[in-house]
């Protein structure tokens, strides 16, 4: 029996011919490839990863492995993101390496990593409860613009301080360097498990970024004294309408997902790479 790759692109004319020719060079290897119009899907809507796939091949940026990640949610089949996008924080390789990647993948020449996610409960002034989750951070943002939403942020039920802002960044380690860092937030390595709470303009002394280890649970309450209601964006991809009152907890996700190394380093590297950090000068050792 063929192995079999799913392969996820974005839809503009770079990333529809790279995945030709990804398609081109795994069917030479012997590789059956399947894409996201193929997958059967759940009662709720969300595609399903059918029985057989060993890896899912993403063409894009951040966002199409972020759209990837639904897919293999629950799942223990990796990921590999071949960057088309900007700065590309979940992608291993850009197009140029996509004779190597494929190479790599039939010889199953890489390593996995199980990056942290975040499970969200949202309980509403009524009482009704809804859920959610996110790989990178789960947002609260105001739902008008000129007004601040009125919170109190607290961490394992005991609150810490009301105060008003924009909105809150809960972030995991992999969301770090996404909306947590262009909000001020710390750059916190991948394989630290901690969650993060990233205040967004805020008018307060103590609203500063906080990092809480694995199993401390993150809360927000939208204090209904100003009636201003607010939304929340589980990795910019799915919102959940948040009314004065609500209660938001976040904790350590159920279900890791699995990404997959091609080029083994550290994380510094990445970093120097991706923000092209001027490193001229260092003495300390042999760059990799």
């Amino acid at each position: 029996m063929n192995r079999c790759v799913l392969v996820v692109s974005h839809t503009h004319e770079r990333a529809l011919r790279a995945r030709a020719q990804v398609n081109h060079l795994l069917a030479a290897r012997g590789f059956r490839t399947v894409s996201e119009s193929d997958l059967p899907h759940t009662s709720d809507g969300a595609a399903a990863l059918p029985p057989g796939v060993e890896l899912v091949i993403v063409l894009g940026g951040d966002g199409t492995i972020l759209r990837a990640a639904e897919t293999v949610r629950g799942t223990d089949v990796p990921i590999i993101g071949i960057n088309l996008g900007h700065i590309g924080f979940l992608a291993e390789l850009d197009d140029t390496d996509l004779e190597q990647v494929v190479e790599q993948i039939a010889a199953r020449d890489y390593t996995v990593e199980r990056r942290m996610t975040v499970d969200v409960e949202v309980v509403g002034p009524d009482g009704a409860t809804r859920t959610a989750w996110a790989v990178n951070e789960a947002a609260i943002e105001k739902a008008a613009r000129e007004r601040m939403i009125e919170m109190t942020v607290g961490v394992d039920g005991r609150a810490l301080e009301s105060f008003g802002a924009d909105g809150v960044v809960l972030a995991t380690p992999t969301g770090s360097t996404a909306y947590a860092f262009s909000a001020g937030g710390p750059v916190v390595w991948p394989d630290v498990e901690a969650m993060l709470l990233v205040p967004l303009s805020a008018h307060a002394l103590f609203a500063r970024p906080l990092v809480v280890g694995p199993d401390s649970v993150l809360e927000v309450e939208l204090l209904a004294r100003n009636g201003t209601a607010a939304v929340m964006w589980c990795d910019g991809r799915r919102s959940l309408d948040l009314a004065p009152g609500s209660r938001v907890t976040v904790r350590r996700g159920s279900h890791a997902v699995p990404i997959a190394r091609l080029r083994p380093g550290p994380f510094s590297s990445r970093l120097v790479a991706k923000f092209d950090l001027p490193v001229h000068g260092w003495r300390g050792g042999r760059e990799r």
